[in-house]
């Protein structure tokens, strides 16, 4: 993104184990060139970044045009069922032109919040009533331009999603998801390409979404390209009993016999599962998106993160529907919700946590040299305040039980993606007025 060699100073920085105070870096096409610590004072020319600096956050799990639900589902009561009804409304709502100004607003609203790159868990692909657009892939490319100029980096999960339970079609919500089968899937998705913010993945929307004799072609189409692969898994109870009536097995042990699990595959949720499914999960390499915030704001439950991560499956997180966007509370939300469950506190560390948000969840999407402090992997960066209200007072030792158990997206004081500066004293760079964008936006959609 940035050939231009700089040196930035970091106050202090966490470094995957500890923090290091007086860390200069140096940047080089993008990528950390060296990792100089014990500087106390900032180098001459150096750009200052004060507070804590941490790798840059990954996203795991976003549906961005869900942003424009924020408060608008929480008018009466209900359930997932019915809360899905209000989302397929505004899916209905949803151009190319549309979703591309949603989500740059959506993706700047990210940046903001120290989240440097995204793994968007894509499904929308065609216009209303299933008819393609000329390109294809209008809608994928919209969401890759709008990852580029709010200066993130973006997975595009490009969902299979064929039906509308086990054995049903497609709804007419959903024909406008659907490719109508998995070979028709394959050979649309192949058109989309990497490019140098932004990687192509896969995903298998759910069990009830493809049906059991497609689930392969998805996988496969991931392990010919040595792609991501995420599926929604077990988030509801309705779809594990209706897996059981359909199949005789749970969604877990319906994806294993299909190829679908493995080392790069990602269950998003993983909430209601057996003994056997933690095991299967986990012992596949399979890994663990949690979206708490969502989790807890759908009324979907609280998954088994410590058992799935104890039996080998990795852990990272997302902000799901965007009921809000921070990291750090999703990070935070996934202790606290097993200090509630459990009785019992001091599940993750801190440090633990913050691998989750940081090199495990850019791991998910397909980024291995990201989410580090250093040399040679990529220089995204995030600062957090250590001066606010809510962060001042504790020891900067301490700076990463701060960041997880205190800070929130508003304490981001800087974010750098591939060495160049996308959020700036808490401002973004690109896209001006990021609420005034965000509320256009959504006021567009609803017209």
């Amino acid at each position: 993104m940035t050939a231009t060699p700089r040196t930035y100073w970091l106050e202090h920085a966490w470094l995957g184990t500890h923090v290091e105070p007086g860390v200069a870096l140096d940047v080089t096409d993008g990528r950390v060139a060296a990792v100089r610590t014990g500087t106390p004072a900032p180098p001459p020319g150096a750009e200052i970044l004060r507070g804590l600096t941490l790798p840059g956050l990954a996203n795991a799990h976003s549906h961005a045009f869900h942003r424009a639900l924020r408060s608008t589902v929480q008018v009466g009561s209900g359930t997932f069922w019915t809360w899905r009804e209000v989302m397929y409304a505004t899916a209905d709502r949803l151009t190319p032109d549309r979703y591309h100004a949603l989500a740059r607003a959506v993706y700047a609203e990210m940046a903001l919040a120290g989240i440097t790159t995204v793994g968007e868990f894509h499904y929308v692909h065609h216009a209303p009533g299933g008819t393609p657009y000329a390109d294809p892939n209008a809608m994928g490319e919209a969401l890759l331009a709008a990852a580029a100029e709010a200066g993130i980096r973006i997975t595009l999960l490009d969902a299979a999603y064929l039906s509308s339970g086990f054995g049903r079609p497609p709804t007419a919500h959903q024909l406008r998801f659907s490719d109508g089968d998995a070979e028709s899937w394959a050979a649309r998705s192949s058109l989309l390409k990497d490019r140098d913010h932004a990687r192509i993945g896969a995903a298998v929307h759910s069990v009830r979404a493809v049906p059991a004799e497609q689930l392969s072609t998805v996988a496969r189409w991931a392990e010919e390209r040595r792609a991501p692969l995420h599926v929604h898994l077990s988030e509801q109870t309705a779809e594990n009993d209706a897996c059981r009536e359909a199949h005789g097995c749970t969604p877990a042990q319906l994806l294993a016999l299909h190829g679908v699990l493995g080392p790069r595959t990602t269950g998003v949720h993983n909430t209601h599962l057996t003994a056997e499914d933690v095991s299967l999960i986990g012992g596949s390499g399979t890994g663990t998106c949690m979206c708490p915030t969502t989790e807890r704001d759908l009324a979907d439950g609280i998954g088994p993160a410590v058992a799935l991560q104890n039996e080998g499956s990795p852990l990272s997180l997302g902000s799901d529907s965007h009921a809000v966007v921070d990291l750090f509370e999703e990070a935070r939300a996934m202790e606290l919700n097993e200090r509630l469950r459990t009785r019992t506190r001091g599940h993750w560390t801190a440090a633990a946590l913050l691998r989750a948000a940081t090199v495990d969840g850019h791991a998910a999407l397909g980024w291995d040299d990201t989410g580090v402090i250093e040399a040679g992997a990529r220089a995204d960066l995030t600062t957090v305040a250590l001066d606010s209200v809510r962060t001042a007072g504790p020891l900067p030792r301490l700076g990463a039980e701060t960041a997880v158990f205190a800070a929130t997206a508003a304490d981001v004081r800087h974010t750098v993606v591939a060495g160049r500066h996308v959020v700036r004293d808490g401002a973004h760079t690109l896209v001006p007025d990021v609420p005034g964008a965000l509320a256009r936006a959504i006021q567009d959609l609803r017209a």
